[in-house]
């Protein structure tokens, strides 16, 4: 087949299932346990075309018809089954619920004999059968079992009660049995209904008639709304989806406008801030000078600068006829130093000796103060 006979089977195949968006939302709904969004089905048509095809084939839950089939008759099966041990698993708690009653009101009220020899023979009667149950609980046991304590099912029959106590418990059973339960429902349906519970026998025995379809229909209803909030919840993840997707997208366009804006006014805001530090910058520059100036006019008046101005004047003098001593004295010592080391040898001695005189005239001058006191 060409390329080109194969897109317009493409195309009539797709035209089939559905167009666009019908197409999407046809493979969303017929597959809402899976994680897919629209967009992914856009940006992937032939695995749309793909689940499109498959969901002529799977409901939604991945079951295939021949495979559905044969779960809903296993099923079927299963609840028969679940039925018929529920019926007899019913009788038997019933039972033993009359047995335990019977118990109870022996301790409280004188009980006619003959309805206690209908309980004792029931309680026996159940307690050899669950026995032999016990003791052969099925066709399928291994012959090889162990028997407990060394007993059989034939040796627990023989406690069974006599036979005509048992025709007789037989024959009072039914009618017992519809009592107790005809008060269960009564009970169930006073627990159901409340309001009812001081309306009349015949009146409550009707209802109790109709509990069990109108059980069955509100059983269906509360069914039918779970299926309704189970497809909520699903659309309500889908619609959450969509929701965090577009909102990423528009964080992301947020933030490209915010980054182009901050781009585009970053150049003005700097050279507004270096102006801005410019101008602090040079009138701080100008605060300074000013406390200089201050500082200065507070410190020096007109009588300290005049006199500042002859320290000057008299300073520099000194300065000048100190400077030109040095030089006479510089031109001495090279004088001196042409006469060789000789000269630096008596020069050195007149140096000691200069010394010694100043300092015998100091202690002279001070023995002399001291002797004036």
């Amino acid at each position: 087949m060409s390329s080109e006979q194969e897109s317009n089977a493409n195309m009539t195949h797709v035209s089939l299932l559905g167009k666009g968006d019908s197409l999407h939302q046809q493979v969303l709904a017929s597959f809402p346990l899976c994680d897919i969004t629209e967009e992914d089905l856009t940006q992937n048509p032939q695995f749309c075309k793909l689940l499109a095809t498959l969901a002529q084939h799977v409901d939604q839950t991945g079951l295939t018809a021949p495979l559905k089939a044969e779960l809903e008759k296993a099923e079927q099966k299963l609840q028969s089954q679940r039925r018929h041990w529920l019926r007899s698993e019913t009788l038997h708690n019933g039972l033993q619920e009359m047995i335990q009653e019977h118990c109870i009101r022996k301790h409280h009220y004188v009980v006619p004999p003959d309805q206690n020899m209908f309980y004792e023979t029931l309680e026996k009667c159940l307690l050899v059968s669950q026995c032999v149950r016990q003791l052969d609980p099925s066709s399928t046991t291994s012959q090889d079992q162990p028997s407990i304590l060394g007993l059989n099912s034939q040796q627990v029959m023989e406690l069974m009660p006599s036979e005509k106590d048992v025709q007789r418990m037989k024959q009072a059973l039914p009618r017992e049995l519809e009592k107790h339960l005809k008060k269960k429902c009564l009970s169930l349906l006073s627990y159901y209904k409340p309001e009812w519970e001081n309306e009349s026998e015949g009146l409550k025995s009707s209802k109790v008639s109709h509990l069990s379809a109108q059980l069955d229909k509100e059983k269906k209803s509360a069914e039918g709304l779970k299926e309704t909030c189970r497809d909520s919840t699903v659309l309500l993840q889908r619609q959450t989806q969509l929701y965090l997707s577009e909102l990423i997208k528009c964080i992301q366009l947020l933030q490209s406008l915010i980054l182009d804006h901050r781009l585009r006014i970053q150049t003005d805001l700097d050279r507004k801030k270096l102006d801005y530090f410019e101008g602090k910058c040079e009138l701080v520059l100008q605060k300074i000078k000013t406390e200089m100036v201050e500082i200065q006019l507070d410190t020096y008046t007109v009588d300290s600068i005049s006199a500042h101005r002859k320290i000057r004047e008299k300073l520099e003098s000194e300065l000048k006829a100190g400077q030109a001593e040095k030089q006479s004295v510089e031109l001495k010592l090279a004088s001196f130093e042409i006469l060789g080391k000789e000269f630096e040898a008596l020069a050195e001695e007149y140096c000691r000796l200069q010394q010694e005189i100043e300092m015998k005239n100091w202690a002279l001058k001070e023995f002399t103060q001291y002797n004036d006191k």
